[in-house]
């Protein structure tokens, strides 16, 4: 296990959701502090608050997405195409290793069959931000 999937997993155990775990796990690639990181995730964990909305640890990824691709640029933004194209590469990744990029459907809520754990997801995202962005 690699070091920031370890510790993402340390902060999930310490009470952080997903997607608050997955961003400040990966603090040291972009150049937010983590308390930020934990405070503009604080709203996406559990599915955006009600298991119908993106995994929180897809939406923790995809954060680091933005603040590591974006130019920053408010006059004029030009790196919108480049991140949404990792973005979509990115959703497709966590898709992939997780059956499913919707709360609800991970864990079973409505079929009764859970497709991937809260720590498995965490892992997961860390894996798809690393892959991606590294």
């Amino acid at each position: 296990m690699n070091e920031r999937i370890k510790l993402a997993d340390e902060l999930h155990r310490k009470g952080y959701s997903c997607s608050q775990s997955v961003a400040v796990a990966c603090a040291d690639m972009v150049d937010v502090p983590k308390e930020t990181l934990f405070k503009a995730t604080e709203g996406f964990g559990l599915g955006m608050g009600t298991m119908d909305g993106v995994c929180g640890a897809l939406t923790g990824a995809l954060l680091i997405a933005g603040l590591k691709n974006s130019s920053g640029n408010l006059t004029s933004p030009k790196t919108k195409g480049a991140t949404m194209k990792i973005a979509k590469a990115m959703q497709n990744n966590f898709r992939e290793k997780c059956g499913s990029i919707i709360c609800r459907e991970l864990k079973g809520v409505d079929s009764g069959k859970m497709l991937c754990s809260c720590p498995d997801c965490i892992k997961h995202g860390v894996e798809v931000v690393e892959e991606h962005l590294s």
